[in-house]
């Protein structure tokens, strides 16, 4: 069976980002319209299914590298802000982006927090079984695109 990390992030992002939009726990709010997604854009995305996009994304690095939390995952989705003449500095992401779809994946089962033995500190967000299987089912969906796409791909 393929894994969501045989197959390269920008063709499973896309068909799970179509994947998520069936789900009823996972919807842009209202809001979601107006927000950039970081102190370092000019404008909000111009994409229409940009939440879902992010959703996808967020789930996938979820994945790798959980236990992981809203600010640390902020910080994966931040770049370089423009200061004018001064020399650019890397900021964080939206915290609220992050947050809420965090949120929402937990709400649709996907993720779950982790805590320590002792269960009194949360440590981050982890994946579920269920979460494991929509990415391993999409990535599964995909691969045959992905070995056209990348032909060194059929090897592994």
């Amino acid at each position: 069976m393929t894994s969501f990390q045989d197959v390269p992030a920008d063709l499973l992002i896309q068909i799970l980002a179509k994947g998520l939009q069936d789900n009823d726990a996972i919807t842009a709010p209202q809001w979601a319209e107006f927000a950039k997604t970081g102190t370092h854009r000019e404008r909000p995305p111009v994409q229409g299914d940009w939440w879902y996009v992010r959703s996808a994304a967020v789930l996938r690095k979820v994945a790798l590298k959980g236990p992981i939390g809203a600010n640390h995952m902020a910080q994966l989705f931040g770049g370089p802000k423009d200061r004018g003449v001064k020399p650019n500095r890397a900021v964080a992401g939206s915290r609220k982006v992050s947050r809420c779809i965090l949120q929402q994946l937990t709400a649709a089962g996907y993720i779950i927090n982790a805590h320590n033995t002792a269960g009194n500190v949360t440590l981050g967000k982890i994946l579920t079984p269920s979460g494991q299987s929509i990415l391993d089912e999409m990535a599964h969906s995909v691969r045959d695109e992905a070995e056209a796409k990348y032909p060194g791909l059929a090897r592994y």
